[in-house]
């Protein structure tokens, strides 16, 4: 598969439930996309919810750049979305959580590699702090309560995930989620589950792919409103001008 054909391979056994919903898509998505207002749909099919603050933070420490990588979804929304937070240096659409043998596009569409569709952020955290991230994770980039999916991208691929990079990240983002599970901030338990740090970039195609594509019809409905959240409920972390992956043809 390629990537315009999405939406995406469901992983077996739903050999029939797959094609239906490949039907179904196809023949809703164009009207759904004329009637639609943008930023009335979330993935998930869920209302973008703004979470407090963390109450435990990483330290800015002497480090310039640092690292982050989370699964939300599908690649390119997540993608698409930090490009635009203010401090975000890169950020980068590919695999964590499989082996270097499968971290490619067509094996993680099944649905049996152990990978993740995840982003890889660069930031600088004089200017965004990891917390910021985490609270852009949990309120705009994904639904996090949801289980081995996301709207209509169905399978452990498209599952919640944090991928931290040093012990500081993993500490924060485990009080923050049992923060957030005991607030009730969702009417449903965070699913989002915390991992090994792993990381695979995807192919070239899969890069800045919502930038270079908006109007596709599973961008606008799934993840343009997810940049719209971010503006609207995070101003302050909002930048116009996306950081792209590659330069504008």
């Amino acid at each position: 598969m390629n990537a315009s054909q999405r939406p995406r391979v469901v992983p077996r056994p739903a050999r029939g439930r797959r094609a239906l919903l490949r039907l179904l898509l196809a023949a809703t998505i164009p009207l759904a996309v004329a009637i639609v207002p943008l930023g009335a749909v979330h993935a998930g099919s869920s209302e973008p919810v703004l979470v407090p603050p963390p109450a435990l933070d990483v330290p800015a420490g002497a480090a310039r750049l640092e690292r982050a990588i989370f699964a939300g979804g599908c690649f390119w929304g997540v993608q698409g979305v930090y490009q635009h937070v203010e401090g975000v240096t890169a950020a980068i659409s590919g695999y964590s959580g499989g082996s270097a043998a499968t971290a490619q596009y067509r094996e993680v569409s099944r649905g049996r590699t152990g990978h993740a569709e995840s982003v890889e952020i660069t930031y600088d955290p004089a200017r965004v702090s990891y917390g910021d991230l985490l609270r852009i994770f949990f309120s705009v980039v994904h639904d996090p309560t949801q289980v081995d999916r996301q709207g209509p991208d169905i399978g452990t691929q498209y599952r919640s995930a944090i991928f931290p990079t040093n012990p500081a990240q993993r500490e924060v983002a485990g009080a923050y989620i049992a923060q957030l599970d005991a607030a009730g901030i969702f009417d449903d338990p965070i699913a989002t589950r915390i991992e090994a740090e792993s990381f695979f970039a995807a192919e070239g195609g899969h890069q800045d792919y919502m930038l270079d594509n908006p109007r596709n019809p599973y961008i606008v409905i799934n993840d343009l409103p997810k940049v719209e959240n971010l503006a609207k409920m995070f101003p302050r972390r909002f930048r116009a001008e996306p950081a792209r992956v590659r330069a504008r043809p």
